[in-house]
């Protein structure tokens, strides 16, 4: 029975951008995504909580092995804030915990900003996936159980000021790395303002080289599954699908004959002389004829494959 089910499962290998809807989780997102490609292996780069909408990669097949860079890479998101309360999860999702009368005015948010740009430091939330002793610190949280969190360094690469709608809420657009929790971000220019605030809208533009402008609604891959059944899966949702090698952009390159490949394939390094020698070490990203074969490490003049990957006979 499993073999079968295995059998009725669909090759797939490359990314997806899903513009994942608000009200839904990732993983809830994700099920969903399974009931329409039926793939063999499927997984998503970046957990984006229920109140977020936006960018959330999809990593079919052989493309599961690259997730890593993907969430390794900066990510945009643009949030408002609705100043003059705190609530416990610092999102609309928590009880209102404090209320403050004050109001920033546009300048003096363009005041702070600077503050919250470079590498600082930062509290994650009580309610988030962070591990306390084993146990996940929402769980706790929502027991009722005290969660202090060490602060940590994130990496805020710009903090722009969108506009101010209303004395009440400002939008923001942070590009951010790996780790940032935006909820703390807008808890803490609160915070610094005199007043409290947190987050009452997030979405996320941009995740490592996967952008808004590649994001495919959720409700446009059910339709068009329902619009045409008998449909082949490449004839109905293949131009959605991205190259394995899409979330490798920023590795460099290495070209190596088809030779080289089945050596590397094989998990055999290739020692690399004259042109073929690169001029830096570190992780590569090795193709042999355009054709993505592995992901390696050059040492000392001899390339050593770390992940493999297998695309031609699938």
């Amino acid at each position: 029975m499993a073999r079968r089910k295995k059998a009725n499962r669909n090759r797939i290998d490359g990314w997806l951008v899903l513009d994942k809807p608000v009200g839904l989780t990732s993983n809830e997102a994700l099920t969903r995504l399974k009931k329409i490609f039926h793939p063999e292996k499927v997984g998503h780069a970046g957990t984006l909580d229920p109140l977020a909408s936006g960018c959330l990669p999809i990593a079919f097949g052989e493309a599961t092995k690259t997730v890593s860079f993907a969430m390794d890479g900066r990510k945009v998101y643009r949030f408002t804030v609705r100043w003059g309360e705190a609530t416990a999860s610092d999102d609309t999702e928590g009880e209102v915990t404090a209320t403050s009368d004050v109001r920033p005015s546009r300048d003096s948010i363009l005041a702070v900003l600077p503050e919250f740009t470079g590498t600082i430091l930062q509290v994650p939330p009580k309610f988030s996936a962070i591990k306390v002793e084993g146990a996940r610190a929402y769980d706790l949280a929502r027991e009722g159980e005290e969660v202090e969190l060490d602060a940590r360094e994130i990496d805020v690469h710009r903090l722009d000021l969108v506009e101010c709608p209303d004395a009440d809420h400002a939008v923001f657009e942070a590009e951010c790395g790996k780790g940032t929790y935006v909820r703390a971000l807008a808890r803490d220019l609160g915070l610094r303002l005199g007043t409290l605030g947190h987050v009452t809208h997030l979405r996320r533009l941009l995740v490592g080289p996967f952008a808004e402008e590649d994001m495919i609604p959720l409700e446009t891959l059910e339709d068009l599954g329902q619009c045409a059944p008998g449909a082949g899966l490449g004839e109905v949702h293949a131009p959605f699908i991205m190259p394995v090698q899409t979330a490798l952009d920023d590795i460099p390159a290495l070209a190596v004959s088809r030779q080289d490949a089945a050596r590397l394939r094989q998990g055999q390094g290739v020692l690399l002389r004259g042109r073929d020698a690169p001029a830096f070490t570190g992780p590569v990203c090795v193709t042999a004829q355009g054709e993505l074969v592995a992901l390696g490490e050059v040492e000392r003049g001899e390339l050593l494959p770390r992940r493999v990957f297998h695309l031609a006979d699938r």
